[in-house]
Parts: C-alpha cells; structure tokens; sequence
C-alpha cells in the first residue's frame, strides 16, 4: 500500500503545508478581538476621547493635557529616578501597615469567629471604629505620634486593618457546619478541625478582605503623603499641583493607578495558587 500524496492530517484539521489555514485562524482571532472589546472597550474609548478631546481644543489641555504629554512625563520620571524614591517610599510605608494589618486582623478575626463570646463583647467598639473615618482620627494620630513617618504609617495601618479583621470573621461564621460535624464524627481533635476544615473554608474570604486592604491602603497612602511629607507619590501629586506641572500630575496619579492593579492582580494570584479547589470548573 502506498501512501505517496496522502496527508497525514485530516482533510478539516486546518493545516495545509504545514501551517495554519487561514479559515481556521481567522474566527479565532475575531473571537479574541471580541473578548478584548468587550473587556476593555470601555476604557480604550475614554482613553482615546481625551486624547481626541485634548488634542483638538474640545477640553483645557492645561487642565487635562494629552496623553501623549502624561506618560511622556511618567517615563522621563521612572528613567530619571525621580519617580522611584517615591515609589519607594510609599511602599515602605503602605507595605508596613498592609503587613501589620495582616498580622494582627487574620489571627484575630479567626479568633472572634470561633468564638461568638469574645464577638459579643468586641463587635461594638469594632463597629464604632470602623464607622469612624481614618482621615479624621488622622489629626488625633498626628497629636500623639508626631508628624513623621510613625503616624503616617498608623493611619494606613488603622484603615487597613478593618476590611481583613471583618473579612476574617465573616469567612469563619460562614463555614458549613456539617463539614465541622462530619470530621467530629470521624474523630478529629479541635485543632485539626481547624486546620483542614475552617482555615481553608474561610481563605476565599480572607482575600477578599486583604484586596480590599490593599486598595484603601493605597487610598490612604496619598492622603497621608499630603500632609507633611516631602517623599512618596502622594507628595508628588500635590508638588505637581502647587507648581502647576500637570502632566507630572496626572502621571503620579496614573502611577498609583498601576501599582493598584498590580497590586489587586498580584493578590489574584496568589489567591488562585491557594484556593484551587474553590476556582470553577471549567
């Protein structure tokens, strides 16, 4: 038998010589091009109509320059260096709140979830502080911790703390109590109920928390920058204001924009890496 001439693919697999048919590329791109309007569209339209707008006069490009003019001003700010002690700094100082806010909301929450007596007793003044806004007890910090670095990084810590201790809670309250029932049935001591039952229903939950936390922390980073310091990108985009350097402006703020989603994204993943039995099957 000879199989001179012959494929070995099938007629519909899509391959001739070698390569990709182009009938069989083409819908898979249009599908791609799809999800991606449909995902970023919105975006890439406002983007796009201010730089329109900006460009042909529609707008005061003093007020709102071109696009163009801001990210020209973010690069010659990151190649220069200017920009990194910044960035630098607000990590320092955002990073060292997130991380005490993580140490001390997640063993607490899972405490107080566990036990409702100790909940009773603390939700009260947990609710009435967390009612309270950082940014007016801001003064009082300042009184007490001074204007330097110390209050600064305590008014993000107190901001941040709230969503992940609230989170924690929730996510231990909300775990399903024949899980629990089940592994007493079969035994299991206090402690490994804890373990593999209640600390891994009630991770989902904790993310939500520390993305959360980390949003405000940001938020409250460039509040605190403008007062009384003269680092940090919150100090950035007000200088720029006061020297009326817009570009420079709106490119600290388009900065802290970026760090943001990194920030979320990165959390995403990490989220993703831990809780692979909670992802929908696809």
């Amino acid at each position: 038998m000879s199989y001179e001439g012959t494929s070995v693919f099938p007629a519909n697999f899509g391959l001739q010589g070698g390569e990709p048919n182009a009938s069989v590329l083409a819908p898979r791109v249009r599908g791609l091009l799809r999800q991606l309007l449909a995902r970023y569209g919105v975006i890439l339209g406002f983007l796009l109509l201010w730089q329109v707008s900006s460009t042909r006069g529609w707008v005061n490009p003093a007020v709102f320059p071109p696009l163009d003019l801001i990210l020209s001003a973010l690069w010659n700010g990151l190649v220069s260096g200017a920009l990194l002690d910044d960035i630098a700094i607000s990590f320092q100082r955002s990073g060292i709140a997130f991380v005490a806010a993580v140490g001390i909301g997640i063993p607490l929450g899972l405490f107080m979830g566990q036990i409702r007596a100790v909940e009773q007793a603390l939700d009260p003044i947990l609710q009435l502080f967390r009612q309270t806004s950082a940014l007016a007890l801001y003064p009082v910090f300042i009184l007490l911790l001074g204007l330097g670095e110390t209050s600064k990084v305590f008014v993000i810590f107190w901001a941040t703390l709230f969503p992940i201790l609230l989170a924690t809670i929730g996510g231990v309250k909300e775990v399903d109590n024949k899980l629990i029932e089940m592994a007493r049935t079969y035994g299991a001591r206090p402690l490994t109920i804890f373990r593999r039952v209640i600390l891994p229903a009630s991770v989902p939950a904790i993310f939500v928390g520390l993305r959360l936390s980390a949003t405000t922390a940001l938020l409250l980073l460039i509040a605190a920058e403008m007062i009384g310091a003269n680092k940090g990108i919150g100090f950035q985009v007000m200088n720029a204001q006061y020297n009326f350097q817009i570009p420079l402006m709106f490119a600290a703020i388009l900065l802290l924009a970026f760090l943001g989603l990194a920030a979320n994204a990165l959390l995403v993943l990490l989220q993703r890496k831990l809780c692979r039995w909670s992802q929908p099957s696809v």
